[in-house]
């Protein structure tokens, strides 16, 4: 199964390391007062003055806990320390979270960019990020996201990954695809999920947890993953090697990570 998009950088925490470098933005050729600040390799801007240089007609409030914009084809949320932001039904990945710094909501401008339609070209030397409006705002997640494939994806990370913070979410939907592009299982999300070989691949399938509502945060892990957020590379496998009774994937498979209460293997 393809994916969305390219797989994102791997991160496990919000970084809030100060700034390496900043400069200027234009949108459309004209200046916004949105420097660019760069944090581990991202650059971010003001969430606010860079979708009102694209969207001059958009509505953009602070509700609640998170920062939200809406025009006429697209409503986008954003909340600071959240590994995403939301707009029109889709989930996009941001490893380093979304900040907050001095009143301002602060995002990745390729991310933010993605949501509107725009383009970007960032300057290394000078440190200018050039944005330019493109054909239009990104689809919708019913226009994007295959129905069966979320509704199945989503259940089996919320089941085995209860208690587990989002990356680990992440990590189990990665595995589901991992093995739905390789040759040796499945070529679909249902046909991993309910793969029979060996009594089957996963206890939530045998005591029927994967059949319960998913969680919110497991739906937006599930179209994340779709998207292409990646945080376990190629893995096929995983366990909690303190529940497990059978450890044969410890034995006879590579160790790439431990997040949270699983470890994952390729």
């Amino acid at each position: 199964m393809k994916r969305l998009f390219l797989s994102l950088a791997l991160s496990l925490s919000l970084t809030l390391t100060p700034a390496l470098a900043a400069g200027t933005v234009t949108v459309d050729g004209q200046a916004v007062e949105a420097a660019a600040t760069v944090r581990s390799n991202t650059t971010y801007v003001s969430l606010r003055a860079v979708t009102q240089a694209l969207q001059p007609d958009a509505l953009i409030l602070w509700t609640g806990d998170r920062a939200s914009a809406e025009g006429q084809d697209f409503f986008l949320t954003a909340q600071p320390g959240a590994l995403y932001l939301e707009v029109n039904g889709r989930a996009l990945y941001i490893p380093q979270g979304v900040l907050l710094e001095n009143g301002r909501t602060l995002v990745p401008v390729r991310v933010l960019a993605e949501a509107l339609g725009a383009d970007v070209d960032w300057n290394s030397v000078t440190g200018e990020v050039t944005v330019t409006s493109g054909s239009g705002v990104i689809l919708t997640g019913e226009d994007v996201y295959d129905a069966n494939s979320l509704y199945w994806l989503s259940r089996i990370i919320s089941a085995e990954s209860r208690g587990e913070p989002l990356t680990g979410k992440l990590a189990v939907g990665n595995v589901i695809l991992n093995r739905v592009d390789h040759a040796e299982f499945p070529d679909t999300i249902y046909g991993v999920i309910f793969d029979s070989r060996w009594g089957g691949q996963f206890e939530p399938v045998q005591n029927g947890t994967v059949y319960n509502a998913p969680t919110q945060e497991s739906v937006i892990a599930a179209k994340l993953v779709l998207e292409g957020a990646d945080v376990v590379g190629d893995s096929l496998y995983f366990l909690a090697p303190s529940l497990a009774s059978n450890h044969w994937i410890m034995a006879n498979r590579d160790y790439v990570a431990t997040i949270g209460g699983h470890w994952f293997y390729r």
